[in-house]
């Protein structure tokens, strides 16, 4: 009988231990991720809220309405996007002063078009839905364009990422990979045992 070579052994149950314990996590996190979007699926219902001064990650604002005065137009960007029938082209995103110069500003989506190119609009109050922004946290899509823009696709949560199971079961493959591999090594060992 072929002795188990034990630092593999245990490096091998180590991992494997692992990637359990990682797609039990990755399950967890697929549990609070639908609980977070049933939460942004009910906030259309909700009252509106006043822009957050402080955008916090997983904001309970997010997909509620709001409002918010643009003092300024500070800077633009043009992002690829979408308009109220799905054509492809161009969000338009304004950083706007808030305030007196202090504060973080607000971004808003202006409106929808075909060209990257900056529309011209100095501010105003915008009302409109608070929406995920991958660099700036949070952002207002306008509810009604500016400037002569189209209307910008309203957010979804169907665009926020939730792919925690996927991930679950990726560790759960690379366990039973591993596991697979560690069996077949060692009866590999075993039959050139054997035949020496």
């Amino acid at each position: 009988m072929t002795r188990l070579p034990i630092f593999v052994t245990i490096l091998v149950v180590a991992a494997v231990g692992t990637m359990i314990a990682l797609g039990v996590w990755q399950l967890q996190r697929a549990e609070w991720k639908n609980d977070l979007l049933a939460t942004y699926e009910a906030a259309s219902d909700q009252p509106a809220v006043s822009y957050p001064v402080v955008p916090v990650e997983g904001d309970s604002s997010y997909f509620r309405r709001s409002s918010v005065n643009c003092l300024e137009v500070l800077d633009w960007r043009a992002v690829s996007g979408r308009n109220m029938n799905g054509q492809a082209g161009w969000a338009h995103i304004a950083f706007c002063r808030t305030s007196g110069g202090e504060g973080p500003g607000a971004h808003i989506v202006a409106g929808w078009s075909q060209s990257s190119e900056d529309p011209e609009w100095e501010g105003g109050i915008v009302t409109g839905i608070i929406a995920p922004d991958s660099r700036h946290v949070v952002r207002l899509v306008a509810s009604e364009p500016v400037a002569g823009l189209q209307k910008s696709q309203e957010p979804s949560t169907d665009d926020v990422p939730n792919n925690h199971m996927a991930y679950a079961v990726q560790w759960f493959l690379f366990a039973g990979i591993a596991l697979i591999i560690f069996v077949m090594a060692l009866r590999g060992r075993a039959k050139a045992a054997v035949e020496a």
